[in-house]
């Protein structure tokens, strides 16, 4: 049962036509609607075959007359205070609509029969819910206790979401005295001798049940009779399962939803008539439950499994859908979630050539793990509907792959920009292709030479450029080699961030640093400003370096770019006015490309950091450890980071070795927002091991680098927070494509941080 608070789809007035009253059945697909005063009173209830009675008895049909003279003025209604307890019970077959009035009559909400989710135990179940995984252990613990809370360790450890036995009463059960199997044909023979021999009783379960809430996983059965049903409520199992036998078993399904208890049905071995009775009988007693598409053969051929039925049963059940499956493999289940089943069940095994078909069909423990693994993909995969935005990857390899319009020739401020002076050229950093028509046209308001980018910034009017800022803490910018020079001809920065590439370090950097810039220099002929180096992210062979790793080649490897880094940032210092030694900011590793490490295996890799910290010379500079998000975007692809994105093992490892941390305020919050942890708190734990800052926005776990007061960042706390914890720490706006267009990302960033900072 819902309750739905905005009444406006399910309300006509009493004045309105009754073809007003059809429109509104027909859209909110209800097949009903209260009529109310222009106060907003009850008036009376109209359902699509209140309105065919209606007609039936008029010899000349008028759908102008008002609706009121249709309405049933007597409706199951409530009062506002009603339980849920109270409401279910007056759901039947036909009334599954139930208004509720406020004191003065007056339609406030409407009671809905429907289950759009339901709890079961520590989940919520249905849609827009992760998928609720369940591993059907049923007999397959073969009549052995010990066997039935290994298999239940097993699946917990696979990640299912629950545990599903099954429980019979024989004697209740089968026809034969005490459950025995004479005179019956040689199928139910078997199966009869063979549960006789695996069945456990309800307490031998119970003690199964008590072990699985110890190792952390829920648990469901089935019953298959009502006395099993009354044992299993007593217990407070918190869903029962309704195997495909009983779906058309209505005193088994009424007795089970008079409990109250969610149920999940089954629907194999069944007709679609048979579903929509039994659909009907269920929405008649108001308790929630969900519909399993099902092929109840062992195993199932593929050809029959018709997974597009899972849209129909939608349909029918207006329900929670999902998919049990008996075939071999869990592909198919995995193409179930993509079709949107919200529950997966599949057996669970220790060894598939045990007696039963149960056996034959079942995942082993390994393969239900990875099908969870998988349906955590698919799901992830499928994200939504909403429309299409570039994703951060995606924006990464579009500058590279991509091509922009570029200037043709030079262009001067105040010339209109012709079809001529503007070409299509790689790589993709500036306006995308199909702004051309747009461009053309325009007077250009700035100066352009032949081969420069246009910017979204040339299709405005004015143009963001640098100037003084005044700021509680010293702050720099990002710069490369051959750009520093143009990103300070207009401001005066504290320091610079020379963020290096693996071909800047081969570089002889004298070349950059000749005929220094008057307004930059100070007395004696060196820039008066500081500056911080950034170790390279990639190398050539696509080699990134890892601290962290446990191949003893690339972690040589990663030490030794790491010194080069040093050496590099040491000889840059003689062209610097420096207080302190320049800080060098490192990504420390610790990623993988598959998977996030389990935190076990986290301590042996912040060790092999530690060590290589040791080989290296850092004399003369300050390393720093940046903080990490949890999927950055190397070579182009996602990956997955373990190091330095826990705030907990990230502060230790400062406090323990006393290397520095670089706070990176989008890296942090992605993290947090992976983790399910507060950025606050996360601030409040790393920013006293912090000496440098790199201030940006983010968007969820993987938008990294937006522009700040773009993303999720609470700026105004962040500063609070850094002024108490980090004051004077200096900072860099590190806005991803920001040096661009003569660094415009860089000034709106700074312009924006400067009424925080």
């Amino acid at each position: 049962m819902i309750i739905e608070r905005t009444v406006t789809p399910f309300v006509v007035y009493r004045e309105d036509p009754v073809l007003r009253a059809l429109e509104k059945i027909t859209a909110n697909k209800a097949r009903i609607v209260f009529c109310v005063t222009e106060h907003g009173h009850l008036v009376g209830s109209i359902s699509d075959g209140d309105v065919r009675r209606w007609m039936a008895g008029q010899d000349a049909v008028d759908l102008s007359r008002p609706c009121s003279d249709v309405a049933n003025t007597a409706p199951v209604s409530v009062p506002e205070a009603a339980t849920p307890s109270e409401i279910r019970p007056l759901f039947t077959e036909a009334v599954d609509h139930i208004p509720i009035l406020d004191e003065h009559g007056h339609l406030v909400a409407v009671a809905v029969n429907r289950s759009d989710a339901f709890r079961v135990g520590r989940r919520e179940v249905g849609k827009d819910q992760a998928v609720f995984v369940i591993a059907e252990i049923g007999n397959n613990h073969n009549g052995s206790v010990e066997l039935a809370k290994r298999l239940v360790e097993l699946s917990a450890e696979a990640g299912a979401d629950a545990v599903k036995f099954q429980l019979r009463d024989m004697a209740a059960l089968y026809r034969g005295t005490a459950g025995s199997s004479a005179g019956e044909d040689l199928g139910p023979q078997y199966t009869l001798d063979l549960l006789s021999r695996v069945n456990l009783p309800a307490e031998s379960l119970f003690e199964v049940f008590d072990h699985a809430r110890d190792v952390g996983v829920d648990v469901m059965c089935t019953p298959w009779d009502a006395p099993s049903v009354d044992a299993l409520v007593e217990y407070g199992v918190p869903a029962l399962k309704i195997a495909s036998a009983d779906l058309t078993n209505h005193t088994l399904l009424r007795h089970a939803a008079a409990s109250a208890t969610p149920l999940v049905v089954s629907t194999g071995m069944s007709t679609e008539a048979e579903i929509r009775e039994s659909v009907a009988l269920l929405r008649g007693t108001g308790t929630p439950f969900a519909l399993l598409h099902c092929q109840s053969t062992y195993p199932a051929p593929f050809k029959d499994v018709h997974l597009r039925y899972l849209a129909r049963l939608a349909e029918l059940g207006d329900c929670p859908v999902g998919y049990s499956g008996h075939e071999r493999g869990f592909h198919v289940p995995l193409a179930a979630v993509a079709l949107g089943a919200t529950i997966i069940e599949k057996h669970v095994t220790v060894d598939r050539s045990m007696e039963g078909n149960d056996h034959t069909v079942s995942l082993l423990p390994d393969e239900l793990r990875a099908m969870v693994v998988r349906i955590r993909e698919v799901e992830e995969a499928l994200g939504s509907g909403a429309p299409r935005q570039v994703s951060t990857g995606e924006m990464m390899n579009r500058v590279n792959l991509a091509k922009s319009l570029v200037a043709a020739r030079d262009i001067a401020p105040g010339e209109v920009i012709d079809r001529p002076a503007v070409d299509v050229k790689s790589p993709g950093r500036g306006l995308q292709p199909n702004a051309m028509d747009r461009l053309v046209g325009r007077t250009a308001n700035r100066p352009l030479a032949a081969g420069d980018f246009f910017y979204a910034s040339d299709l405005a009017d004015s143009v963001p450029t640098a100037r003084d800022y005044t700021f509680r803490r010293p702050w720099g910018v990002p710069v490369r080699y051959h750009d520093w020079r143009q990103l300070v001809a207009d401001t005066r920065p504290d320091f610079l961030e020379f963020h290096l590439s693996y071909k800047d370090l081969e570089l002889e950097p004298e070349a950059f640093f000749r005929d220094l810039p008057d307004h930059c220099t100070d007395r004696a002929g060196v820039l008066g400003m500081a500056f911080t180096t950034h170790l390279p992210d990639l190398f050539s062979r696509d080699f990134i370096v890892d601290l962290a790793s446990l191949d003893d080649d690339t972690w040589k490897r990663s030490i030794h770019e790491l010194q080069r880094t040093i050496d590099v940032t040491r000889r840059l210092a003689q062209w610097f006015t420096l207080t302190d030694d320049p800080v060098v900011v490192a990504t420390m590793g610790g990623f993988t490309s598959d998977r996030h490490l389990d935190p076990a295996e986290r301590a042996i890799r912040y060790e092999r950091v530690e060590a290589a910290v040791a080989q290296v010379d850092s004399a003369g500079v300050r390393l720093t450890a940046q903080t990490l998000p949890p999927y950055p975007w190397l070579i182009g692809g996602q990956h997955f980071h373990n190091l330095f994105l826990d705030p907990d093992d990230t502060a230790d490892f400062a406090r323990s070795t006393g290397i520095p941390l670089t706070l990176d305020t989008s890296h942090t919050k992605l993290a947090t927002n992976f983790l399910g942890r507060s950025f606050r708190d996360a601030v409040d734990l790393l920013a006293p091991h912090t000496i440098h800052l790199h201030l940006v926005d983010a968007v969820g776990v993987d938008g990294e680098g937006p522009q700040v007061g773009d993303g999720e960042i609470d700026w105004p706390v962040l500063a609070e927070q850094l002024d108490a914890q980090a004051p004077g720490v200096p900072f860099i706006p590190e806005i991803w494509q920001g040096h661009v267009n003569h660094g415009e990302g860089f000034w709106v960033a700074l312009e924006r941080l400067e009424q925080w900072f």
